[in-house]
């Protein structure tokens, strides 16, 4: 119950036991396509180029940017938690000259303060965490496409934190590459980068191409300064997925068939519906926690759906606190990095942790541990919090269906008058 890695669903891990395939059997590459149009469903999105990036999400974020960038590109990084300054320095790694905003960790940026800094430095790319774990924030990305378009910047985001479990939108929102992981609202294990590529990022990844001489065929062209990683060469890639099936490297069978399931699953749930019990539960963990007394971190109404950060509270051990919840209960919670490591502790709520047995289990445990380590807590505050949560969510469910059945019946009754 940290901020990821979660437990991952039985049917993925079931999923990822099934025997190995050719790269080049046609149930591989059935499954290749198949998996990159259930990608577009979770990503919202009609991009051709959606595939798989074999890797963690880490190697998601460094394909899209070494592939995307330059030496001597400009790219702008708004930075509000550890994964920007990661951003940061993998620009930097790609040759970029990257130029920096930061926000107080625990804030994000408004629109306003993004194009401002796209004025300043006329980027080529502007590249922002969705979510940043490590503060739980989840920055607005809805209006920077339009921002993006207006001053021919090309727009890419990680949303490894947040995809799944909170609102999020490609093509509406106006982005050019986006990368994810599984292993937090996905439900499914590290190891495998699902990713989505505009035709605008794929045309300027495009002229980059160069086919390794290995695998070279008469007329294709050879560059002066090709992408940097062969491995990351998205260019490559986008041919090994597509119809060309260009031989680049060994497909990750077993991490294609968690993903695979990974994405089925939820298309079969619904985005929304993944949103919108992600946004319970989480709220369920929040009022929780505030029931036993907790003080929340952060900007509340930008946080993340599926992951609340708490301070640690005076006198208390967090690790302490943390080892024991692991080694009595079997649970896991996390602290942070950098300026608040050791003073907030995070408690996840996403993917398949996402029920009410998990959260309402977690306060009941962590209530136990908190009283055993000095802090003052509130008696069964936690896990009666987070009742009242969920009686609350119920009673605006039904007013909400009350409502529509009167609705409903006030449209019928309309029809029934004019003679339809």
């Amino acid at each position: 119950m940290g901020p990821g890695p979660i437990n991952a669903d039985p049917r993925v891990l079931r999923a990822m036991s099934a025997q190995l395939l050719g790269q080049y059997d046609p149930a591989m590459t059935a499954y290749m396509t198949e998996t990159m149009g259930l990608y577009r469903e979770v990503f919202r999105t009609a991009n051709e180029q959606t595939l798989l990036i074999d890797g963690t999400s880490r190697a998601g974020i460094e394909a899209a940017l070494v592939s995307m960038i330059e030496p001597g590109d400009r790219v702008l990084v708004p930075v509000f938690g550890r994964f920007g300054h990661l951003l940061r320095e993998i620009a930097e790694r790609s040759g970029a000259e990257v130029h920096v905003r930061e926000a107080e960790w625990g804030t994000v940026f408004t629109p306003e303060q993004i194009e401002q800094a796209v004025i300043e430095t006329e980027p080529k790319i502007l590249a922002v965490v969705h979510g940043d774990t490590s503060t739980t924030m989840a920055q607005p990305l809805d209006e920077l496409g339009a921002i993006c378009r207006e001053h021919g910047v090309i727009f890419y985001t990680d949303v490894t934190a947040s995809l799944a479990g909170n609102t999020f939108e490609t093509d509406a929102w106006g982005l050019d590459a986006v990368t994810a992981g599984l292993q937090k609202c996905l439900a499914g294990p590290s190891g495998s980068a699902p990713a989505t590529f505009s035709p605008r990022a794929v045309e300027l990844i495009n002229a980059r191409k160069s086919i390794e001489a290995g695998i070279r065929s008469d007329g294709d062209e050879v560059r002066a300064t090709p992408i940097r990683s062969n491995y990351f060469d998205l260019a490559m890639i986008f041919d090994y997925w597509g119809s060309k099936r260009l031989n680049h490297h060994t497909e990750a069978t077993s991490m294609l068939y968690g993903s695979r399931e990974c994405a089925r699953l939820l298309v079969d749930e619904g985005i929304d519906n993944a949103v919108e019990r992600h946004r319970m539960h989480g709220g369920a963990m929040l009022e929780g926690l505030r029931g036993l007394g907790l003080e929340i971190f952060g900007d509340v109404s930008h946080k993340m759906n599926n992951v609340t950060a708490v301070y640690i509270p005076d006198a208390v051990s967090g690790d302490a606190v943390r080892g024991e919840l692991l080694d009595d209960f079997g649970i896991e919670i996390g602290t942070s990095f950098g300026p608040l490591h050791g003073k907030v502790w995070r408690i996840g709520t996403m993917g398949y942790n996402a029920r009410k047995d998990t959260v309402l289990t977690t306060l009941a445990a962590f209530e136990q541990v908190l009283r055993r380590a000095g802090a003052s807590v509130t008696a069964g505050g936690g896990v009666g919090a987070a009742y009242d949560f969920y009686a609350d969510e119920a009673a605006g469910a039904n007013a909400g269906e009350a409502a529509g059945a009167d609705v409903r019946e006030a449209e019928l009754a309309d029809l029934e008058r004019a003679g339809l």
